[in-house]
Formats: structure tokens, sequence, C-alpha cells
């Protein structure tokens, strides 16, 4: 290995980039789509060939000693470079092509987002689309997704943002809840209902309201705690448990969405407006680079139109 040319070794310093990204050989190996042996035994023949540890192995993770974060700085713009001209020239035969990989939370991706990819994948079968679904924050840049989509209010203004479309947060119940507990006519006699509500700290839970007929400037919010038997840190599980009439549950539009239209949930007080409860906005979210493939622009342009309406409940 150590008289091999330093031609012979391009992959091998791509992959101790990727190494550093991605802080273990396991999440390293997963990017690269081979195996952790594979990954290790590469990076073993590259220390040999350099003469030097460019790793500092752990039981949970990888550090890079100061030879291999020098050659990693030295490499990484270069290899993004070639990715980038690889694209551009890839995209001369005029076909949408390539994989983009996205991330998006669990209840959008499930309940709307998915069911809009074969429209979008037949009239480009050329394209492949990589889906994270997972309400965690990634990194887009770090971890190489092309794009994430965001429920938030401000998107990170270190990243391009599109906006997808306006969201509202939506109080719904069964039929048969409502038949047994009483239809609640304005917030205050929600203290008397088995709420099941979204946990955001450990104090009490609040609920806030806005009467939808006041104008915005002269606005009173009603803000009120709740209780129930049932609270969970994502928005599906929540719409669930109302379908199963546990109580009346707080969720986004885009959740509720499916069972209000086939009359599995009714909406609650329709007359107020939710306030902070869930974000207002949906976002679509790329780092910046000088090149987007086409394939990424074309997946943001079809997600914009089709969402543009947003989530009528």
């Amino acid at each position: 290995m150590e008289t091999q040319n330093i031609e012979d070794l391009w992959t091998h310093l791509h992959w101790l980039t990727m190494l550093a990204e991605q802080g273990t050989y396991t999440a390293a190996a997963a990017r690269l789509g081979v195996s952790k042996a594979a990954m290790s035994q590469r990076i073993s023949e590259l220390e040999r060939a350099a003469g030097i540890s460019l790793v500092q192995r752990t039981t949970r993770s990888v550090r890079l000693t100061e030879a291999g974060q020098q050659l990693v700085d030295a490499t990484r713009g270069q290899y993004a470079q070639i990715a980038a001209s690889f694209a551009q020239v890839r995209e001369l035969s005029g076909v949408p092509r390539g994989q983009v990989r996205v991330t998006a939370p669990v209840a959008f991706a499930r309940q709307q987002l998915v069911p809009k990819l074969p429209e979008f994948l037949s009239a480009n079968p050329a394209v492949r689309v990589q889906l994270e679904v997972s309400d965690r924050l990634v990194s887009l840049a770090t971890e190489g997704f092309d794009l994430a989509i965001r429920h938030t209010a401000e998107p990170p203004d270190t990243h391009v943002a599109w906006k997808l479309c306006d969201t509202r947060s939506v109080i719904v119940a069964t039929r048969a809840y409502l038949r047994k507990r009483g239809m609640p006519k304005s917030p205050d006699e929600l203290a008397s209902h088995d709420c099941l509500f979204y946990p955001r700290s450990m104090g009490e839970p609040m609920w806030s309201f806005e009467r939808k007929s006041a104008r915005k400037n002269t606005a009173r919010p009603v803000a009120l705690p709740v209780k129930g038997p049932f609270c969970a840190n994502n928005s599906e599980t929540l719409r669930d448990a109302a379908l199963e009439s546990l109580g009346i549950a707080l969720v986004p539009d885009f959740t509720a969405q499916a069972a209000v239209q086939a009359g599995k949930l009714v909406v609650v007080l329709p007359d107020w407006r939710v306030t902070g409860a869930f974000a207002e906005q949906l976002y679509i979210l790329r780092p910046y680079a000088s090149h987007v493939p086409r394939a990424v622009g074309l997946f943001v342009g079809y997600l914009r139109e089709r969402f543009a309406q947003g989530f009528p409940v």
C-alpha cells in the first residue's frame, strides 16, 4: 500500500471527508451506501499510505487527528466542486435525473407529502426521492440533505427558503365524544372537557384563542389552562387519540384534514382562532449552493404548486 500512486487513493480521501462529516463509521458507511467494514478498511489503507494516524477511534465515535483534519480541510472543497461539475454535465442530457434527499416532519410527511409523490415520480422517472421522516431539526449540509420541510414561523437565514403555504391550528373531536360531553360554545367551556395536548414545558398546558370576527388590532386573546388524560409530542398521535374519542385534540390543520373531510372528526370552536400552538407557515429550505440540481428545483416547484392552497378543513 505504501508504494501506491496517489491516484489510487482518491476514493479513500473522499471517504475520510465523509467520516469527518458524519462522526461515526456507521453513519458514514450508510451515507455512502457501503458496509462499515469496507469503510474501516479504506481508512486503514489511507493511514498506512500516509504513514500517520488520521483518525482517533473511541467506543462511540471517531475524531480526526490534526493530520486527518488538515487532509480533510484541504480536499473537501475540491470534492464538492467535482460533485457540482458532474451534476451540471449530467443535466446536459435534458432529462431531470438523480436523487433528491428530503427531510420532513412525521405527521406532514405521512399525511400530506407521501400521497403527492406518485404524480411527481411518474412525471420524472429518472428522479429518485429519498425521504427521512423525522421531527428532529437536522443539519442539511452535514447530513447531505438537499431539502428540508419545516413547520416554523421564522426560517433560518442561513438557508434559501420558500414559503410552501400557510397553516393553522385546529381543535377537533369525534361526534361520539361531543354527544357524550357536549359541544363547547366558547373556550372557557374547555375546562370541563378532556383535552389532548402537545407537552411544551413542565408547567400547566395552556391554549390561547382569538375571535375570528374581531379586527386584528382589537382582538383580545383568551388563554386558559387545559387538562386531559393524554398528551403526546406528535400531532398525528394526538389526532389518533381524538379518533378514539379520548377527548378534544389541538393539532395542525394538515394533520386533521383527511379525518375532518371524511367526517371522522369535527372542528370544535370554529369561530375562534387558535394562537401560539403551532407555527402558521410551512417552508421548504435548501442549503446555499452555486448550483442547484434540476431535479431539486423541479421538486421544489412541484411541492409549491401542490400545496399552494394549504389544508382547508
